[in-house]
């Protein structure tokens, strides 16, 4: 028989890393399976400054370093397998992996978000090759060049004040006349001498060479005109928001119109109860560090209290 845990932690961000601790400090050897990002979106971050702790910041992955020896320090066993599917119709809780099953009193689930794309066939096609979805990946080997930046959330201001330091120029695309960004993230790209804004806009095509395949411009359609204007660009970085990545939860657990993970209010409770949902996977409001890493002391006290309860037949 496999060994049935009572707490199985899903997903290794902020969220998944602070449940991991808070669980392994109250002796529930918590598994975490780690999934295929291992330490969530901060290890493609480069420098954290809001995090509290660290007056001068510090590195993403640096930082998502400390969570996971920290819990590891306190016994949690960590398993490097992505979760394909889950049965929370009977107890204990089933977790199928590429690397097996497991089997759960109580589930975490902190799997976080992913990034939204355009969803254009040329998109497709250059990715990887112009076209990216993470600035500090992929940032370095525009040295020099002209890029362009497509969101208008903070996200896509932070994208392009770090592009800003290296490229020639950085211009923010946004679809409508107003940016959705916080005041200080439009202050501070507003007063960068190397970015530039074009509002109204979306962008139609990405085009490039075929031999070698490489970005040279873009299609930009004016969403007020309907007229396209061709502009040469060397990279596009696509920052248009994030998808909660709860495919695999789909008829195990209730999700909202965006497929978040729904909790009950104030608490990380779902509707079935031994599962708990952390972080960015249910929040599609903050989707900060800070606030996952509480989240996941809130579920994993919230899971304690549910263990608890069931052996006193509560």
């Amino acid at each position: 028989m496999s060994r049935i845990h009572d707490v199985v932690i899903l997903g290794s961000g902020p969220a998944g890393y602070t449940a991991a601790i808070y669980s392994a400090r109250a002796n529930l050897q918590p598994l975490m399976l780690v999934g295929p990002q291992p330490g969530g979106q901060l290890t493609i971050t480069t420098e954290v400054e809001n995090y509290p702790g660290f007056p001068e910041g510090i590195q993403g992955p640096e930082l998502m370093q400390h969570f996971r020896d920290q819990a590891a320090r306190f016994g949690t066993e960590i398993v490097e397998a992505t979760v394909e599917s889950v049965d929370f119709s009977k107890r204990p809780f089933t977790l199928r992996t590429d690397q097996g099953e497991f089997l759960a009193k109580t589930v975490i689930v902190s799997t976080g978000a992913s990034a939204r794309l355009l969803g254009i066939p040329s998109e497709k096609k250059f990715f990887g090759f112009g076209v990216s979805a993470c600035a500090t990946c992929d940032g370095f080997f525009f040295k020099g060049k002209r890029v362009m930046v497509v969101g208008g959330g903070d996200t896509a201001l932070e994208e392009a004040n770090f592009l800003a330091r290296f490229c020639t120029e950085v211009v923010i695309v946004h679809r409508r006349d107003q940016m959705r960004a916080s005041k200080i993230m439009q202050d501070r790209s507003l007063a960068n001498p190397k970015i530039r804004f074009i509002l109204n806009a979306t962008v139609d095509e990405v085009v490039g060479d075929e031999s070698p395949l490489k970005v040279t411009g873009v299609r930009l359609r004016d969403t007020k005109t309907g007229a396209v204007s061709q502009h040469a660009i060397d990279g596009i970085f696509v920052a248009i928001g994030h998808q909660p990545n709860t495919a695999f939860l789909k008829g195990q657990l209730p999700l909202d119109e965006k497929e978040y993970v729904i909790v009950e209010p104030g608490s990380s409770r779902t509707k079935v109860p031994g599962v708990f949902a952390a972080g960015d996977v249910a929040d599609p409001t903050y989707r900060q560090a800070v606030w996952a890493a509480g989240s996941g002391c809130q579920a994993a006290i919230d899971a304690e209290r549910w263990l608890e309860a069931q052996a006193h037949g509560g």
